[in-house]
């Protein structure tokens, strides 16, 4: 499996900016601020463009996968089809797409099997505390009302970051903390690090921003 040292994830998600040849534009941005700044740089496109961009040689990674198997599973995504197309690994239980603790704890197990990434989401310490226990490779802590509004929860509610690195950890020491949700420049990416936070889970501060190739050079050379 493929390890990261502070890595800098980034969501897609459905933004119509990043829609036809705009989603190669911010992956080929993507790929060179994180050789320039010698970072690990991660994105989740959409599934229907995992194939075409894991072919720029940067990580990719699935938005969301199903705890289906492989076969007659019309329209879901299944861990084993994405790693085909390129993906190594997946975000699980985003606050936009919440799944059930025992199909998250499937998941994980069956992304470790399979040798991918495991990043899940949780929206506060009691969600922590619950599937930090299925020790993911990554936890992401993301107060969904904070998710979007160009405030950072490094700000807005410090101690969740603190909080959730102990709850982790005392779970799993094997687990590390992304902090999600309102991360807008580089100066809320260092206050996450001084709250123990070991990596970032952006979106669109980074989709939504001007230039894609500033921002995430920006960004990521807080993550060296």
């Amino acid at each position: 499996m493929i390890t990261f040292d502070k890595p800098l994830v980034i969501n897609l998600k459905n933004y119509y900016e990043i829609s036809g040849d705009n989603s190669t534009k911010i992956v080929e941005d993507a790929k060179k601020a994180s050789v320039l700044n010698q970072t690990d740089i991660i994105i989740a496109p959409p599934p229907s463009s995992i194939l075409a961009l894991s072919k720029i040689k940067i990580p990719i990674i699935s938005q969301h996968v199903d705890d289906v198997p492989v076969g007659a599973t019309t329209g879901f995504i299944v861990p084993e089809i994405v790693k085909s197309y390129g993906a190594l690994g997946s975000i699980i239980n985003h606050s936009e797409h919440k799944i059930e603790h025992v199909q998250i704890k499937n998941l994980v197990k069956r992304l470790r099997d399979l040798e991918m990434v495991s990043i899940v989401c949780a929206a506060d310490l009691d969600e922590v505390d619950a599937v930090s226990r299925f020790s993911p490779d990554f936890l992401a802590i993301e107060p969904p009302e904070l998710i979007g509004k160009g405030v950072a929860v490094s700000k807005a509610n410090p101690s969740i970051i603190k909080d959730s690195v102990r709850v982790a950890k005392r779970n799993s020491s094997a687990v590390r903390v992304l902090c999600g949700a309102g991360i807008v420049d580089k100066h809320d990416v260092e206050k996450a690090l001084e709250l123990g936070a070991e990596g970032i889970l952006i979106a669109s501060g980074i989709v939504k921003s001007s230039s894609w190739y500033n921002k995430i050079l920006e960004l990521s050379s807080v993550l060296k």
